[in-house]
């Protein structure tokens, strides 16, 4: 079992309050991904729930027993970090053992795990080699299996993936979101991704500053965001905000509308502009068009090619049911 519940937990460094008391509630079995941007405290609170740093305030309690002042390595959770931290002269399968050899496990039942992690984690051909033989991906399902065969209550990943290139990131992505569905275990994953947030979560908390902003399932948080921030974080591109007259239209102190809720027109819509930048990337098209009569350049995302380029005249209009309304403070309307 691995359900996770932090009660009004803090953390102040001197007199730096980086977290303010928050309340959380991470299902057994859940695959839940802390989102925001660089210094929102999202790797801070992975670290209060690994026992890496202490806790000024409250309580947190795995399985219902308050583990708040348990060292890390009795709280039956496994972390993976950034950098693989593999040790460089042993091989695949003395790194992965590794935990397993300094809790004094019986050598048979360690070389069952190791050999059952390097199955699930398709390492099997490689438990014979050194780290610096294989790529950064591969490298990265060893710090992976090192954390299976403890066969932890949780997994705390903190931005496993940032060290690899565009295209590992994405089939690691796969794996790992494959990996929760074979396991079944909790995962708490932290990164500034929010594609990533969105493709492998089923649980996502979005902080800023410290705080949380919201907590949902990707599509609750795309569909129905709390705040202008929520709003704006989630979804790429990002949401465009308008101000001013267009917005007070629409009884707001701002609205926003999605790139891919703007249908762009050659001859007739709300808002007439000019193409200022036309990405094509062949499945879909992004426009970035200004001179609307609005102080804000609007991003559009069409589906496949279409015929517009710099300069072009284009016009668009936001689909009605997809406008979301914010007050002055952010709070969505």
């Amino acid at each position: 079992m691995g359900r996770i519940t932090l009660e009004g937990v803090a953390k102040r460094f001197g007199e730096a309050e980086v977290i303010p008391p928050l309340d959380l509630d991470i299902p057994d079995g859940s695959f839940c991904v802390f989102v925001g941007p660089s210094g929102c405290g999202k790797s801070t609170l992975l670290r209060l729930i690994a026992g890496l740093e202490d806790t000024s305030a409250g309580r947190i309690l795995i399985d219902g027993q308050d583990a708040t002042r348990v060292p890390p390595a009795k709280r039956g959770l496994a972390m993976v970090f950034q950098s693989y931290a593999l040790y460089p002269h042993m091989s695949v399968r003395a790194n992965i053992a590794f935990p397993l050899r300094m809790a004094g496990m019986a050598r048979e039942e360690r070389d069952r795990r190791v050999e059952e992690a390097a199955r699930v984690l398709n390492l099997t051909p490689y438990l014979d080699r050194r780290p610096g033989q294989l790529s950064g991906g591969q490298r990265q399902r060893v710090a992976i299996g090192r954390a299976i065969v403890r066969e932890p209550k949780a997994f705390l990943f903190d931005e496993p993936l940032s060290n690899l290139d565009a295209a590992l990131r994405v089939g690691m992505r796969i794996e790992i979101t494959e990996l929760h569905e074979r396991l079944r275990t909790t995962m708490i994953y932290v990164t500034h991704d929010q594609v990533e947030a969105m493709t492998m979560a089923d649980r996502i908390v979005v902080l800023n500053a410290g705080k949380i902003e919201q907590v949902g399932s990707p599509l609750e948080l795309y569909r129905e965001p709390r705040n202008r921030f929520v709003a704006g974080f989630i979804g790429s591109p990002r949401m465009n905000f308008i101000e001013g007259a267009e917005a007070a239209r629409h009884g707001a102190h701002a609205i926003g509308i999605r790139p891919e809720h703007v249908t762009p027109h050659p001859s007739s819509g709300d808002w007439k502009g000019v193409v200022g930048v036309a990405e094509h990337l062949g499945s879909d098209t992004f426009l970035h068009v200004h001179d609307t009569g609005l102080a804000e350049t609007i991003t559009v995302r069409a589906e496949g090619e279409i015929g517009l380029n710099p300069g072009d005249t284009v016009y668009l209009t936001p689909q009605p049911d997809r406008i979301h309304r914010f007050a002055a403070n952010g709070d969505r309307l």
